[in-house]
C-alpha cells in the first residue's frame, strides 16, 4: 500500500471510520489558544530507522493564513503534514496544533480539522449526498458557542459543483468529480484548520478555477487556516499568503512569492519598444530602470513589459542548487 493510500485508509474519511476512528485517541489535550498560532513547531524531527527525514522544522501559522508547503518528492512534506494531523508520531520536537499536541488530540479536537487527501479508501456504493450527510452527523455533538454546526450536505454539494451527481454512487464518479467530493468531505465539518494535499489533481481548468475561488472564499470570508501542499506552483502563488520551501528536511526559506523572488532570483526582465526597435534588458531595480527609461525617452517608449521572477523560477533555482550540492541553506539571503 502506498504512503498516500495508507493515509487515506486511516484518515477517517470513509463511511465506517469518520473523524479518525482508525487513529489512536489519547485524551483531550489543552484547549485552542485564542490569539496564538494555529500551528506551531519547534525543532521537529522525524527518523525512519537510520534515515532522518525531518531535521528541525520550525514553523508558525496564524489564524486565517494560507500557507503553501513546497518541496521535491522526499523532502518531508507528507511526513510534516501527517504529524500535524495527528496521523504520525514524531521522533522529537515541540508541536502544537489548535492548542493541542496532535499525538494526544481527542475527537473534539479532530472535529476542528478538515483533511483533503490525495486518495482514500471508501465504500464505492455510497452515494454522494448520503455519504456527506453521514459524515456531517458525526460533527453535530461538537457544535456549541463559537463552533457552528456542519455544512448542510446539499449546500456543500452545490458549493463544490456536484449538484448533478448528488445521488450518484461514488464508483460512477469521474476522477475530477471524485476530487470535488474529496474537497467536500474535508469541508463538511466547517474546519478551523484545513489540510489540502494536492487538492486539484485531476481537475480540468474550469474546476481548478472554481476550486481556487472556493479557497479564496474560505480564506477571506470564513477565516479558515489552510495548509496546502502542491506541485502546482501557480496555484501556490495565487492562493498562499506565505510559502515555505522544504529541502533536506528543513525549511530552507519562507515568505511571500514576491519576497522569495526578490531574495533568490532578484533580477527582472524589462522589454519595450523605443523608436520602432525592440529591447530587452535584465536589471536589478526594474522600477528605477523604467522611471529612468521614461525620463529619457518619454512617449517614444511603447509595449512596455516587466517580467519579474515567478515562484516557479525561484523554486527551480533552489532545488537545482540544493540537489547539485552548490547550496544547502538560504538563511543568509537578505529580505
Amino acid at each position: 500500500m502506498s504512503e498516500e493510500v495508507s493515509r487515506g485508509a486511516t484518515s477517517g474519511a470513509s463511511g465506517e471510520a469518520s473523524l479518525g476512528a482508525a487513529r489512536e485517541t489519547a485524551g483531550g489535550g489543552e484547549p485552542g489558544a485564542a490569539g496564538g498560532p494555529v500551528v506551531e513547531t519547534r525543532g521537529l524531527c522525524m527518523r525512519y530507522g537510520g534515515a532522518e527525514v525531518l531535521r528541525g522544522v520550525d514553523l508558525s501559522i496564524r489564524r486565517g493564513e494560507v500557507v503553501a508547503l513546497l518541496g521535491p518528492n522526499g523532502a518531508g512534506k507528507t511526513t510534516t503534514i501527517e504529524i500535524l494531523e495527528g496521523l504520525r508520531k514524531r521522533s522529537a520536537g515541540h508541536v502544537r496544533v489548535l492548542g493541542a499536541d496532535p499525538e494526544h488530540g481527542d475527537e473534539a479536537w479532530r472535529a476542528r480539522l478538515g483533511i483533503v487527501l490525495q486518495s482514500w479508501r471508501d465504500h464505492r456504493r455510497w452515494r454522494v449526498r448520503e455519504l456527506l450527510a453521514y459524515l456531517a452527523r458525526h460533527y453535530t455533538p461538537y457544535t456549541g458557542p463559537g463552533r457552528p454546526g456542519p455544512h448542510d450536505p446539499d449546500e456543500l454539494i452545490a458549493r463544490v459543483g456536484l449538484t448533478g451527481q448528488a445521488n450518484t454512487a461514488l464508483a460512477k464518479l469521474s476522477g475530477g468529480q471524485r476530487r470535488r467530493l474529496d474537497v467536500a468531505i474535508g469541508l463538511v465539518g466547517r474546519p478551523e484548520l484545513l489540510f489540502l494535499d494536492e487538492p486539484t489533481v485531476g481537475f480540468d481548468p474550469q474546476a481548478r478555477r472554481e476550486f481556487h475561488d472556493l479557497v479564496c472564499g474560505l480564506r477571506d470570508q470564513e477565516d479558515t487556516t489552510i495548509v496546502l501542499t502542491t506541485h502546482d506552483l501557480d496555484e501556490a502563488e495565487k492562493l498562499a499568503h506565505r510559502i515555505l520551501i522544504l529541502l533536506g528536511g528543513r525549511i530552507a526559506i519562507e515568505g511571500t512569492a514576491a519576497e522569495l523572488a526578490a531574495r533568490v532570483a532578484g533580477r527582472s526582465e524589462v522589454r519595450f519598444t523605443c523608436d520602432g526597435r525592440s529591447h530587452a534588458h535584465t536589471v536589478e531595480d526594474a522600477t528605477g530602470y523604467v522611471r529612468e527609461l521614461f525620463a529619457r525617452h518619454g512617449e517614444a517608449v511603447s509595449d512596455l513589459e516587466v517580467r519579474r521572477a515567478r515562484l516557479e523560477d525561484v523554486y527551480l533555482t533552489m532545488v537545482r542548487e540544493f540537489e547539485s550540492g552548490r547550496r544547502t541553506s538560504w538563511t543568509d539571503v537578505s529580505p
